[in-house]
């Protein structure tokens, strides 16, 4: 049985990645976000490709406390031996809830355009979407936000950035348009929150969008680290595991 791979090998005095003699042309000279881009579309990233997709993992690597982070917290305090596995752990509580949605973004509009091609204006195509979405009793994903209810910051960042680096394309225009129209349609102001925007501006990277919450999740462990080092800093007795857990032994009521 033989099996190949075109990610990595290694020899006593080399060691390739992705075709690139990783001593002599990536370490020094490429980011951590490069090498996520390598690894996706098996090439360096351009000038453009790399100030993108560096701007979308700072985008999304911090949320605070969150079911995500608390769960790192919490698992640290019980097994402080392993630190990978609270990472571990808060990479599975980072779900649909907080930044699944770039996932459903990227694939409702990427099958849009495989459905339909560039036959339909924008305007039309995301009257078609909001219109099959509303029968199917389908919520649009992107949209809406629990705390930054009118305006993402983060959202409009991001798309300035992809207007300067050549990727705001016909994805995020389609999701603009489709924000217009919902927003019009409910007569007030709804976040176009910045999951969407990643997912449209991934699909206009040319990332398929089976892969686009993987670099969510790439970034959201780097945020966790910072998690992390906090607890560590308090010291087991004053960290914020401890008195979360300190609170729900003393406010939880037993009923047999």
């Amino acid at each position: 049985m033989q099996f190949q791979t075109r990610i990595g090998k290694s020899t006593e005095d080399n060691i390739q990645v992705h075709g690139y003699d990783l001593a002599e042309e990536l370490i020094g000279n490429i980011t951590l976000a490069d090498m996520a881009f390598l690894g996706a579309k098996h090439r360096i990233p351009t000038e453009n490709e790399s100030k993108m997709l560096n701007a979308i993992l700072v985008a999304i690597c911090e949320h605070g406390f969150t079911p995500s982070s608390l769960s790192t917290r919490l698992t640290y305090l019980g097994a402080p031996e392993a630190v990978q596995a609270a990472v571990a752990a808060g990479l599975l509580g980072a779900g649909t809830v907080y930044f699944g949605a770039m996932e459903y973004v990227a694939e409702m509009l990427q099958k849009a355009y495989a459905e339909y091609g560039d036959e339909r204006s924008t305007e039309e195509l995301a009257s078609t979407i909001i219109k099959d979405r509303k029968e199917k009793g389908l919520q649009l994903p992107g949209l809406g936000h629990h705390i930054h209810k009118v305006v993402d910051p983060r959202t409009g960042k991001l798309f300035q950035i992809a207007e300067e680096t050549g990727f705001l394309g016909k994805h995020s225009l389609l999701l603009l348009e489709m924000h217009r129209q919902f927003c019009e349609s409910k007569g007030k102001k709804i976040t176009l929150n910045v999951v969407g925007a990643i997912g449209a501006i991934m699909s206009d990277m040319g990332m398929d969008y089976r892969i686009v919450k993987s670099f969510a999740v790439a970034s959201r462990a780097v945020g966790l680290v910072a998690h992390l080092v906090e607890d560590m800093e308090r010291g087991r007795k004053d960290s914020i595991a401890q008195q979360v857990f300190k609170y729900v032994e003393d406010n939880t009521d037993y009923r047999g």
